[in-house]
């Protein structure tokens, strides 16, 4: 049986520190169609001490109903590829399995500076790929083979690294697929519901979830994920690149700052 985590003090600090994470991360989540973990799990971690794997846990579990209130949030405009979404996540779940099973045979310092290189390719494609808001993701034979594959590569991304799918399925669906920012926001979301649900599943089993924690994070990120959203569709298409080209810059700053550490250890 897993031991526990310890737990930290519920005092006014833990509960308006769990409000603060998440109103931000509701927000970056709504705006760039992203689960939100890549801002809960370093805020956890840096400012109530989470053990990391906690953290993790607590965020999954966050991450499900801020999904929901963005999914709802996309498809009051149409910006929800349906059957897509169940694609990448069928593909993500069996992916994440391969992940995790991969974890303790492939050097991770390695995989780290990989994802950062093609985080760096995605930032510069941004800049040149201004997507356009009547495209749509046409189904057929090759793309939901396509999309089985970006869900499978993305799942195996998250066991092994802990990176969420927004990060990854948004800028290629965008970029290789051709979709719309919104509808490949709002397919993102969707994608990473069922994830989600069947990762914080196991996560409560193991211990490794502060369901109090989790239950505050995602209640205020749902009461921002809508203004995110809506934000989203008030930006020009550039502006918007522009935007999630800056947060995917934060993100490959944290994975290079870990693998550094990972090589230095």
């Amino acid at each position: 049986m897993t031991t526990p985590t310890a737990r930290p003090p519920r005092t006014t600090r833990f509960y308006l520190l769990c409000l603060a994470i998440g109103l931000a991360a509701g927000l970056l989540s709504g705006l760039f169609g992203v689960g939100g973990g890549t801002v809960i799990v370093p805020l956890l971690v840096l400012l109530l001490r989470f053990d990391q794997r906690l953290a993790a846990g607590t965020s999954l579990a966050a991450i499900v109903p801020t999904a929901m209130v963005g999914v709802i949030s996309y498809a009051v405009t149409g910006s929800v590829a349906w059957i897509p979404a169940l694609i990448l996540a069928a593909g993500a779940v069996v992916g994440a399995q391969v992940g995790t099973w991969l974890l303790p045979k492939v050097p991770v310092t390695v995989l780290r500076w990989g994802f950062v290189g093609f985080l760096a390719v995605v930032i510069v494609m941004l800049f040149i790929v201004i997507p356009s808001r009547d495209a749509e993701l046409v189904l057929s034979v090759g793309v939901g083979i396509g999309l089985a594959a970006l869900g499978l590569v993305t799942g195996v991304l998250a066991g092994l690294l802990g990176v969420g799918g927004g990060v990854v399925v948004v800028p290629v669906l965008m970029i290789v697929f051709g979709t719309s920012d919104l509808i490949a926001k709002g397919t993102s979301l969707l994608m990473m519901i069922p994830t989600a649900l069947s990762g914080t599943i196991g996560n409560v089993r193991r211990r490794n979830v502060d369901l109090l924690a989790a239950v505050l994070i995602g209640a205020a990120a749902c009461t921002t994920t809508a203004l995110g959203a809506w934000i989203a569709t008030l930006v020009d298409p550039l502006v918007g690149n522009v935007l999630f080209a800056a947060f995917l810059a934060f993100i490959a700053v944290q994975m290079a700052l870990k693998a550094v550490r990972g090589r230095a250890r």
